[in-house]
């Protein structure tokens, strides 16, 4: 299951940056592409896993938003949404490769908990 690999990389990455901070996180919101093969729900079944073992992050929350494949077709010069992984320009019909969106698997936003005066 390479999705708790990947849900402790991504606490490993919030240590490095926050240190100390990382127990203060309130939402860690997680943006992965059609094609990196990431499940929405075996990552928050993970995530959830990874926080029952660590009591100080209990309060953290997960969100996975999931972008769409975009490839770009070369002889219209136009990105166009990939469907049913084929690669073939909506416009003129052409195969094209080019992934413009889709691969990605990244942290996108940290929001922390606000502090009571």
């Amino acid at each position: 299951m390479h999705e708790l690999s990947i849900v402790k990389d991504i606490f490993d990455t919030l240590e490095e940056h926050y240190n100390a901070k990382v127990e203060d996180i309130q939402q860690v919101q997680v943006t992965a592409g059609l094609l990196s093969n990431v499940q929405p729900v075996l990552i928050q079944n993970a995530f959830d896993a990874f926080i029952t073992d660590h009591p100080h992050y209990q309060e953290m929350e997960l969100e996975v938003l999931v972008n769409d494949i975009i490839a770009h077709c070369e002889r219209c010069r136009k990105d166009f949404n990939v469907r049913y992984h084929r690669f073939v320009c909506d416009d003129c019909g052409t195969a094209s490769p080019n992934i413009v969106q889709g691969n990605e698997l990244f942290i996108s936003k940290v929001i922390f908990k606000q502090k009571n005066h």
